[in-house]
């Protein structure tokens, strides 16, 4: 007790006193939580209740010289330069009483700015609770137009428990979020109904030629921590680039095709598309997705490195250009995706030409001087067999590098390869990377030259079903790779990707919580706070649970008619 309460007052008549008993009548063993209740709402609306049917005291109370007043009519309540506070006594049988001091809630800090997109989620137990909820959630959004959307979406995903039949919408505004949810739009509104437990997700990184003008540009805009670790590589790239990778990578409308050229080059491709893979990767780890296991794609396993701590940044964005710089040195080369198997494949390849990746059971890169993939080329159309040149004049992966190889390791030998903290698939071995191979020069070496073989690499991760597979990288190729997987590891799988392709338009923010919340629908655990790091949101009133109520009562007449038919037989 305080000193403020064990001091006697000498003031009289200023402490309003009730009982909640003349309001309701006599209520036994919830007098207690009645009477929170209502002192609750008396400091919520800042108004004393009357106690009703007051005229005058017992006479053995001496109000008028002591601190209380029964408070008969509903007054206001002021707060005199103090905050508001109220007592609750309950007393019962045998002493059995209970006392709480109330205070009112301190004023709340207002929210603060937004995304330019939220991500509304909402979940129950069954199907008909979650139309329900759907349907009640567009009613109250049109009902209450003030509301914050970004509140809204805020109160559902730290406020409301998450069970397995979940829904998703990502949206702009009310009015966007009313429509989409009234007519539950099959392209914006997605349902899952089997989400269970804490789902692990992998890191995919995806190679050179996956690189595009403006990639990542609305992250980099509206996302801090992408923008940060952006900012970061690129001062790191500065002492050993000739020009500003900022102005390749985003470029500004009167400069695109030029920074498109440029981004061609693998001396800048190759960097550029490592700073947004890194970028990306801290993202989705400050969102509280740290992956179970990575893997790469030929340069896409040096991010895979970086992040687990095998070489620090300024290492690998070094071995990045060099490997880059190193491919321009080398004669004109070219690379042809075929729809066969390893085995197939090289019946249709001549001297020189090298399988250059496996990217899954009847999908291969062959690679070498350019006379021998036209040569190639046309043996393959004769067959009727369809194959795509990539837009890439670098043979990698083959023959052709060998030339380098030796300045590469040269290199090599000056870093210090650490152990890795997070499990990853190599590309060389096509399964998981020990210290041994890491931290020896010669590995890298070999993973220049030697096959890429990610589809074996992708048989041995998913060995543990049910692991959510995310791109962490610009397009969707190495998702698609994956879903094109024949075994039955792969089927309860799911497969998503961080960043829009290079010819679609839509936001690159919007496309990300997409994405988030397509991992929340399959289960994925996410860190809101992390999430919301950088706002000021606050809790708001919305619908509560869609509960289906059932009616279980037998009425007297059908027990009776049952009782008849049971004597009859």
């Amino acid at each position: 007790m305080t000193q403020a309460f064990r001091t006697r007052t000498t003031k009289k008549a200023f402490c309003g006193i009730g009982s909640l008993k003349t309001n309701i009548g006599h209520i036994d063993t919830a007098a207690g939580v009645a009477g929170f209740i209502k002192t609750v709402l008396a400091l919520k609306h800042k108004e004393v209740p009357p106690s009703l049917h007051y005229e005058v005291p017992n006479p053995e109370i001496d109000f008028a010289n002591s601190p209380f007043f029964v408070n008969a009519k509903l007054s206001k309540w002021s707060a005199n330069g103090s905050p508001r506070r109220a007592g609750v006594s309950s007393l019962g049988v045998g002493g059995t009483n209970a006392h709480v001091i109330l205070e009112e809630a301190p004023n709340l800090e207002p929210s603060g700015k937004s995304r330019p997109w939220q991500l509304l989620l909402q979940s129950a137990r069954t199907n008909d609770a979650l139309n329900i909820a759907t349907a009640n959630l567009a009613k109250f959004l049109k009902q209450n137009p003030d509301l914050n959307l970004a509140d809204v979406a805020y109160t559902f995903q730290v406020g409301r428990r998450g069970f397995n039949r979940r829904r998703m919408l990502v949206c702009r505004d009310r009015d966007d979020a009313v429509s989409a949810l009234e007519h539950l739009d099959p392209e914006r509104v997605f349902t899952q109904g089997n989400a269970d437990g804490d789902r692990s997700v992998v890191f995919m990184f995806p190679g050179g030629g996956a690189q595009y003008v403006n990639m990542g540009l609305g992250l980099y805009q509206e996302e801090s921590v992408f923008r940060k670790h952006v900012e970061e590589c690129l001062e790191l790239l500065k002492a050993r680039l000739d020009v500003d990778l900022r102005r390749v990578l985003y470029p500004g409308q009167e400069m695109s095709e030029e920074a498109a050229e440029l981004l061609e080059k693998p001396s800048l491709g190759l960097p550029a598309l490592f700073t947004i893979e890194y970028a990306l990767a801290k993202l989705w780890m400050s969102w509280g997705l740290e992956p179970a296991a990575m893997i790469g794609h030929s340069m896409g396993e040096y991010t895979a490195a970086c992040l687990a701590g095998i070489v620090p940044l300024e290492n690998a964005l070094a071995l990045v250009v060099l490997r880059g710089r190193l491919f321009e040195k080398l004669p004109e080369g070219s690379m042809l995706s075929v729809p066969l198997s390893e085995e197939d494949a090289h019946g249709f390849m001549c001297e020189g030409l090298s399988i250059a990746a496996i990217n899954g059971p009847s999908l291969c890169v062959v690679s070498g001087a350019k006379a021998g993939i036209d040569h190639m080329e046309k043996a393959l159309a004769a067959k009727d067999i369809d194959s795509t040149r990539l837009h890439i004049s670098v043979a990698a992966h083959s023959p052709l590098v060998e030339s380098i190889l030796g300045e590469f390791g040269q290199f090599l030998k000056t870093l210090d390869f650490k152990e890795p903290r997070i499990p990853y698939i190599s590309n060389v071995t096509g399964r998981w990377i020990t210290a041994e191979e890491v931290t020896n020069p010669d590995y890298w070496v070999r993973h220049l030259r030697q096959t890429v073989r990610f589809s074996e690499g992708l048989q041995e991760l998913l060995r543990k079903p049910g692991q959510i597979l995310l791109e962490v990288g610009p397009g969707n190729t190495l998702s698609t790779f994956s879903r094109q997987q024949s075994t039955g590891a792969l089927s309860s799988a799911a497969a998503v990707c961080s960043l829009r392709r290079p010819k679609d338009s839509q936001s690159d923010a919007a496309f990300l919580l997409n994405t988030l919340g397509r991992l929340w629908l399959a289960g994925v655990r996410i860190s809101w706070p992390g999430f919301y790091s950088d706002e000021q949101r606050r809790r708001v009133s919305l619908p509560t649970y869609a509960f289906e109520h059932q009616r279980y009562w037998i009425d007297p007449g059908k027990q009776v008619q049952a009782a008849s038919l049971q004597r009859a037989h």
